[in-house]
């Protein structure tokens, strides 16, 4: 029998060093898939986020079953889609596209995939009082799962104090936004880094490593590098702390079965997603 062919795809801006083609592709032929993962980079093109609709509509054109969404679109497609699932539009961003029946239909596996790698990179993280560093697409998901995982307080801090306003206003009454950094993380148990800063692209600190103390787990979002600024600072005074693969093969394992209604092999995704880590370089 003839493999199946599925054509998928990622948009964002400097997105070249992205993991997500191998890590579909080679899921995919597990299963029998013969998987193409296209990277749709906007930096590469030159173009900006006002080219998205005519993207849109060439995807739909070409085929493709989905594709996924990152920095910096992951607001600004939502309102150029068919449909978008109740828990995406309640974090108010998405970052996988389901192609189905000519319909384009968003969804948010970013919250589950990060509540699923908390639970199994650090499972004895306390959640009684939890900082949000970082209140766009990704901050707004983790922050939601978080509040799913039990969290007793969610502080939100942003350079933009209106966008962490907003979030935390639509979390609800157990969040509160905090334009200080250093008066959020007193007393907290744990901090999520939710910001591009310590990308390759954006290479350096979110904010000064003093702010960092022992008994506080430190939670990565950025995984090109897998080992940021941000993550040798906390290991070196010895904070517990989970990098961003962990959250990145989370939300792949589940963007993967939407995409292609097959239930993917959590430990052998998270295998392949290190080995070909470690095979390229850390690239």
């Amino acid at each position: 029998m003839a493999e199946k062919k599925i054509l998928l795809g990622l948009i964002g801006s400097g997105i070249q060093r992205s993991l997500s083609p191998a890590l579909h592709e080679e899921e995919g032929r597990h299963h029998g898939l013969r998987v193409h993962y296209q990277l749709i980079d906007l930096k590469e093109a030159r173009v900006g986020l006002d080219a998205l609709p005519g993207l849109l509509d060439a995807m739909r054109a070409i085929g493709f079953a989905g594709f996924n969404v990152t920095h910096p679109c992951k607001q600004e497609v939502m309102p150029l889609l068919d449909a978008v699932a109740d828990d995406a539009q309640a974090m108010g961003a998405v970052n996988t596209v389901v192609l189905r029946d000519g319909r384009l239909i968003g969804y948010n596996t970013d919250g589950p995939g990060w509540a699923w790698a908390l639970r199994r990179a650090l499972p004895q993280a306390k959640l009684d009082r939890v900082v949000i560093f970082g209140a766009g697409g990704a901050g707004s998901a983790i922050a939601h799962a978080a509040l799913a995982l039990g969290a007793g307080r969610l502080i939100v801090v942003d350079e933009d104090l209106r966008r962490a306003d907003t979030l935390a206003r639509r979390l609800g009454s157990k969040a509160n936004a905090e334009p200080d950094l250093a008066l959020a993380l007193k007393g907290a148990d744990g901090l999520v880094q939710a910001t591009p800063i310590g990308m390759d692209k954006q290479p350096g600190l979110p904010f000064d490593e003093k702010l960092l103390r022992l008994d506080l787990w430190v939670s990565e979002v950025v995984y090109v590098p897998l080992e940021t600024a941000l993550l040798k600072a906390a290991r070196r005074i010895g904070c517990p702390t989970m990098d961003g693969g962990h959250m990145n093969v989370g939300q792949a394992v589940r963007a993967f079965k939407l995409f292609t209604g097959i239930e993917p092999d959590e430990e052998r995704m998270d295998r392949h997603f290190r080995a070909q880590y470690e095979n390229k370089g850390k690239t």
